[in-house]
């Protein structure tokens, strides 16, 4: 099942500091997501001077439990990096599909 989630980091002044400091292991991670299949679209949240404010990401997993299992160990969730995460259900448009491989 597809899932779109959109996560907002902190807006208090250490927000990009522990973004920045967990941002390899996130990538790292994100990698072996995007191989397995379980992440197949994502990005940073952009501020008008251009500054990561958060993310969104297209998820396939099977439940939403196991995405809930997946954010115990994401970095950013660790790392207290996003505060605030909203997650759907989603469907990739057909012509879309298949741009992620």
């Amino acid at each position: 099942m597809q899932f779109l989630l959109i996560a907002h980091d902190g807006k208090d002044d250490g927000a990009l500091a522990r973004r920045l400091a967990a941002r390899d292991a996130h990538i790292a991670l994100g990698d072996q997501l995007v191989a397995s299949g379980n992440m197949l679209y994502g990005g940073a949240m952009l501020d008008e001077a251009g500054q990561m404010t958060g993310s969104v990401l297209v998820l396939d997993f099977p439940s939403r439990e196991d995405v809930g299992a997946w954010l115990k160990i994401e970095p950013y969730v660790l790392g207290d990096v996003w505060r605030e995460i909203d997650i759907q259900p989603f469907r990739v448009g057909p012509s879309f599909v298949g741009l992620h491989r």
